[in-house]
């Protein structure tokens, strides 16, 4: 056992001893590590423990900035300006707290630091090798967190599956952590696996479950809980056979059956005793759980007493994961408008025609959300003028926001061929430019404008579903914005620029007068949306929504 893992565990004592819970997955990815993972860091939340999170991808990338959706889905961005995996944004709306970039540990980030240490010669003329010195970096990583949230669970996703040959050094270092901790009463792990249905008979078949843990066991890891996913609960009969075979007590084999919403997982493991029983393993008194805002909002979004249809006209709809932070936003919004809201997805190129509307009708809202590159900017261009013709809501999020004002450009101002400089260098009209900070930028990962970043508000709808904030702080991710030389021009023509980042240089929010919602923000509210604090403006894009709907009959 090393100096430093000593040092770290007596600081942990001496606030009370910090715990881990470590989840792993099986057979297959996609099987929804990080909803258990939140999940269980919400039961303990609702017990009282204070419970933060890390997420382990196993990629060489150091973060997830320079990857397309496509690859990996969304592009999460924290408050610190941490481009990271999607999973952290499903912590941060589970447990209600902000994270940071030390929270996503990568294999690249790992390795990039322990060869800078190997060049600096902080390993005195020592081999390097994987263990002790990667092992030893995941795991200090891992504490660190831990520490500096002042914790009393860390919640360890370990994404990836069991067996990948880019996990293991990964999956040695929490093997390592178990032994150093004390064992299970302080570090427990959590295996999700695949049950599935074969056959017209509906049979549940447990071997990819057994071969899984089997696995697992050859590295050196014996799971405390099982917790399967299928299509349904798992027979008692099956779960008997894979708490025999997977030698895990029956009360730890917990099923994960498809649920109509996310936010069901808490109650469902929960309703099996997986609360009481990670309890009593870590030797934790603690009374019966407070759930009580966090059921209400799952009725409230369950029950809706309408609906509404939000067309999202993006870039990556094959992958609705690209978006994910905009669906829970809008599950947010859809609670506390009591409203159900339907999404129909749209490709951007699907649009480039002259007759938009084909695609858009019916809808009662839009949303243009963020992106890159120019595939399909004209099809969302031409879902922002049929928006603003039709008095349809719209909201436009970063690359929406730069859209809606080269549309008004175009459309309006008579301002021929207006146009970001991201997409046509040689516009006349560059009404979007490139950030000054960024011209001479080379390196893609982490720079751009990136994090949360100051916003001043002046009178309007925005500021309105901020309930009269003159101050807000939002997150961003851009690399082009309004160009100031045309600022004036247009706020005084009816677009009016009702927020701006603290210094007054750059437009942040913007709004058509005359409309009854045509509103587009710089940043990215989505990824501060909260179960229990949706998104302000998808809020109101879904109460404009619901009021156009009800026009509309």
């Amino acid at each position: 056992m090393d100096e430093t893992f000593y040092y770290h565990n007596e600081m942990a004592n001496a606030r009370g001893t910090m715990k881990f819970i470590i989840v792993t997955g099986g057979v297959l990815s996609g099987l929804g590590k990080g909803i258990t993972a939140s999940s269980i860091g919400r039961l303990l939340k609702g017990r009282g423990l204070k419970v933060t999170a890390v997420k382990i991808d196993p990629y060489l990338n150091c973060d997830a900035g320079t990857m397309n959706p496509y690859q990996h889905g969304e592009v999460y961005v924290l408050d610190d300006g941490g481009e990271v995996d999607l999973d952290l944004g499903n912590y941060e709306r589970f447990l209600d707290i902000g994270l940071t970039s030390d929270h996503n540990i990568t294999t690249g980030k790992v390795y990039k630091t322990v060869i800078e240490k190997e060049r600096r010669g902080d390993y005195l003329g020592m081999t390097v090798q994987i263990i002790p010195h990667i092992t030893n970096e995941i795991k200090e990583r891992i504490k660190k967190v831990g520490e500096a949230s002042g914790a009393d669970i860390v919640l360890v996703e370990l994404g990836g599956t069991v067996g990948d040959i880019e996990s293991m050094p990964f999956l040695e270092a929490v093997r390592q952590l178990y032994r150093e901790s004390g064992g299970e009463e302080n570090c427990l792990f959590v295996h999700t696996t695949l049950v599935p249905i074969m056959g017209s008979v509906g049979e549940q078949k447990t071997k990819p479950t057994q071969h899984s843990v089997k696995e697992l066991r050859a590295i050196g890891i014996i799971p405390h809980v099982i917790v399967a996913r299928g299509v349904k609960m798992l027979d008692y009969d099956i779960k008997r056979k894979i708490s025999l075979f997977c030698d895990v007590p029956l009360a730890a084999v917990v099923s994960a059956p498809d649920a109509e919403s996310i936010y069901q997982v808490p109650d469902i493991l929960d309703q099996q005793g997986l609360t009481d029983y990670i309890l009593r393993k870590m030797k934790l008194d603690l009374p019966r759980s407070n759930m009580i805002k966090w059921n209400a909002f799952v009725k409230n979004l369950l029950n809706p007493t309408g609906a509404v249809e939000i067309a999202v006209v993006g870039k990556y709809t094959g992958l609705k994961d690209s978006y994910m932070s905009h669906i829970e936003a809008f599950h947010h919004a859809s609670a506390e408008a009591q409203v159900k809201v339907n999404l129909r997805w749209l490709e951007g190129e699907d649009l480039e025609t002259k007759n938009p509307g084909k695609f858009l009708k019916g809808v009662d809202g839009i949303l243009i959300p963020g992106g890159f590159g120019d595939r399909g900017i004209q099809g969302k261009i031409n879902a922002i003028r049929y928006a603003r013709e039709n008095s349809i809501p719209l909201l436009g999020v970063c690359l929406g926001f730069q859209l809606l004002v080269a549309e008004y450009s175009r459309n309006v101002m008579k301002w021929k061929g207006a146009d970001s400089t991201e997409f046509n260098p040689k516009t006349r009209y560059p009404v979007i430019d490139i950030l000054p900070e960024q011209a001479g930028v080379t390196d893609m990962g982490g720079t751009m404008r990136l994090g949360t970043h100051d916003i001043k508000l002046i009178p309007g709808i925005v500021r309105t579903l901020y309930g009269g904030k003159a101050k807000i702080q939002e997150r961003h991710r851009h690399r082009y914005e309004v160009n100031p030389k045309y600022i004036d021009k247009l706020d005084s023509s009816g677009l009016k620029f009702t927020g701006r980042s603290k210094d007054g240089v750059r437009m942040e929010v913007v709004e058509l007068a005359n409309h009854p919602f045509f509103v587009a923000t710089q940043f990215h509210p989505e990824f501060k949306s909260r179960p229990e604090n949706p998104s302000r403006v998808h809020l109101g894009l879904v109460e404009a929504a619901k009021a156009y709907h009800s026009k509309k009959k």
